[in-house]
Parts: structure tokens; C-alpha cells; sequence
């Protein structure tokens, strides 16, 4: 029990941390509103992501009569059934956030909006995660803030989308979002590793990227905040 608590701290501490920065970003009552929908929504998410999930589950096995190597349905398993429900849901609920609003965001609020629904939900995810796992895996996955970067990823592209009026990019945040998630997820299966050990680096180069990610988000949010602060 005293290992499961440990772990769920650590790796629910560094997002907290990252909501309550995130929500110092504007001195207005309507965008603190929308982050908190933004937590909320994205902790409620998985119970649609789950039904999700279930559905491409259920689909692979029953179409999977040509019976696939193992490696290859655990990559349909990793990129379909896990990342691609994931973001698929989380995008569905930002927009559904989005719609209903009646706050008047811009491209950066769009951004900070998606992450947070991102890191709501990926504080579920390590909650759940916790049950049986180490405290230093759980640190790791704490620290980096997986879900939260996916979340900036889309939220980046959502945001340029609205500055340019090119749709596109939209699709190319989802898509993005979509195999950096997937990548990593598959990089951990056993499948993969059981062909060879030296295939691990996939998703340690993944963990990496989102180190990098983490200090690129923190960035953008710095300096647009400044930019709004002296604007």
C-alpha cells in the first residue's frame, strides 16, 4: 500500500503542479472556468475512451482472420485501440469544451486548453497505473507528462489552424499526437522487445522527445504569456 500511495504522488504531483501554472496564465475568472472544465472533462473522458477502446478491441479480434504475428497485432492494438481512441476522445471533448464555451479564446488558450484536458486524463491513467508498478517507472511517467504533451501537440497545430485559417492543421496535430503516442506505447510492448532487446531505444527516444517537448511547451507558454502581459 505505502508503494502504491508513493506512486500515485509522484506521478500526480507534476501535473497538478502543471494545471495550477497553467491557470496563473490569465487574471480572468472566464479562462480559469474553462481550464477547470478542462481538467474535469478530461478526467471524465475515460469512461468514453474505455467504450472506445473496447469497440477497436473487439473489432481487431473478430476481423483478424488472416492471424496476424503477434508484433503486428500489438501494433494494432497499441496505435488503434490505445492511442488513437485516446486522442480521438480527448480531441471530441476539447471541441465539445470549444463549442459550448462562451469565452472568447484565442490561439494560445486553445493550446493551454487541450493539454489540460490531455493531462486530465492522464492523471486517471496514472492513478490506475500505479496499481502494481514501481515508484521510479510511475516518477518517470510523472515527470514527463505524456498525455499533457500530446495534448500541446494538438493543441499547437489547433492553434495555428485558427491563426492561418488552414484546417490542415488540425489533421496534422491529430496525426502527430496520434504515432508519437502510438510510438511509445509500442515501443514498450513486449512483442517488440521479444525480437530484439536493442528495439527498447524506440521508446526511450520517445521518452526523450517528450523531455524536450516538456521544455518546448514550457517555452511557448512563457513567452506567450509575456506577450500578452506587455500587449
Amino acid at each position: 500500500m505505502g508503494v502504491f500511495i508513493v506512486s500515485v504522488l509522484v506521478s500526480v504531483i507534476p501535473s497538478l503542479l502543471l494545471y495550477f501554472w497553467l491557470l496563473k496564465n490569465r487574471d480572468n475568472e472566464e479562462y480559469k472556468e474553462v481550464c477547470k472544465t478542462c481538467l474535469v472533462k478530461g478526467v471524465l473522458s475515460v469512461f468514453l475512451i474505455v467504450l472506445v477502446s473496447l469497440a477497436f478491441n473487439v473489432l481487431g479480434r473478430v476481423t483478424n482472420e488472416f492471424h496476424l504475428p503477434p508484433v503486428l497485432y500489438q501494433a494494432y492494438y497499441t496505435f488503434i485501440v490505445l492511442a488513437f481512441s485516446e486522442e480521438l476522445v480527448k480531441y471530441l471533448t476539447f471541441k465539445s469544451i470549444l463549442k459550448k464555451t462562451d469565452y472568447k479564446y484565442d490561439y494560445f488558450d486553445a493550446a493551454v486548453f487541450m493539454s489540460i484536458v490531455g493531462l486530465g486524463f492522464g492523471i486517471i491513467e496514472n492513478i490506475t497505473y500505479s496499481i502494481g508498478s514501481g515508484v521510479i517507472p510511475m516518477l518517470i511517467k510523472g515527470i514527463t507528462l505524456p498525455h499533457a504533451l500530446y495534448g500541446f501537440v494538438l493543441g499547437y497545430y489547433y492553434s495555428k489552424s485558427m491563426k492561418t485559417g488552414n484546417s490542415s492543421y488540425r489533421v496534422i496535430g491529430f496525426i502527430l499526437a496520434w504515432l508519437i503516442h502510438g510510438l511509445y506505447d509500442f515501443g514498450l510492448s513486449e512483442e517488440l522487445i521479444a525480437i530484439n532487446d536493442n528495439l527498447v531505444f524506440i521508446s526511450l527516444g520517445i521518452t526523450l522527445f517528450e523531455i524536450i517537448l516538456l521544455i518546448v511547451f514550457i517555452h511557448f507558454v512563457r513567452k506567450e504569456k509575456k506577450a500578452i502581459q506587455l500587449g
